[in-house]
């Protein structure tokens, strides 16, 4: 043991009068514990965590917690230390479901948009080339089943997207996108069929 070490039985006892002081609304008790436990603590949730900044504010919010509910630690559950810790654990893994959960909704954003703004059309227009007439795109189309008709028509001379166009009609968005690419699949086929 370090010459200055003390006893953990000492040290502990120094916790929980920290605690009792703390319930009471003693200030410098609470700045003393958290001077006592703060490096340790940080350490704790940067190897959650592994953000320095969100780490920190997670100790930050772990001491807040100890601040306004001191009344919840149970001196037969543990020592301070291992309340504290487990605290500033439990807060920093919830920091990392947060932000993984964030994550997840930017990318199923970013994906829901880069399905929205494909085109189908685009891939037509470069196949049937520039100079070709509207009139044999409105021929192809009148060929198409009634439906796949409907939505290409709402998209490409209504200016609809597949979203609006589903609640428009009342259709899931799959369905849709579904007569979409099929109706883009027999609309390239009629329209390429034209050229020969």
């Amino acid at each position: 043991m370090r010459p200055d070490a003390e006893p953990a039985d000492l040290s502990e006892a120094r916790d929980r009068d920290l605690i009792r002081r703390i319930r009471a609304g003693d200030e410098d008790a609470f700045r003393r514990l958290f001077r006592r436990y703060a490096p340790t603590a940080l350490g704790l949730a940067r190897r959650v965590i592994r953000q320095p900044d969100l780490a920190e504010e997670t100790v930050q919010e772990a001491f807040l917690s100890v601040w306004r509910n001191a009344g919840s630690f149970d001196e037969q559950r543990g020592s301070v230390r291992s309340w504290l810790m487990r605290a500033v654990h439990n807060r920093a893994v919830d920091s990392v479901r947060k932000e993984e959960a964030q994550r997840r909704r930017v990318e199923d954003v970013a994906r829901h948009h880069d399905a929205e703004s494909f085109d189908p059309g685009d891939t037509v227009v470069e196949e049937l080339g520039i100079d070709q007439e509207r009139a044999a795109v409105r021929d192809a189309l009148a060929k198409l089943p009634a439906e796949q008709r409907q939505v290409l028509e709402l998209m490409y001379f209504g200016g609809q997207s597949q979203s609006r166009i589903s609640e428009q009609l009342g259709l899931p968005l799959g369905t849709v996108k579904s007569r979409t690419l099929l109706g883009m699949r027999r609309l390239r086929a009629e329209l390429l069929g034209m050229e020969r």
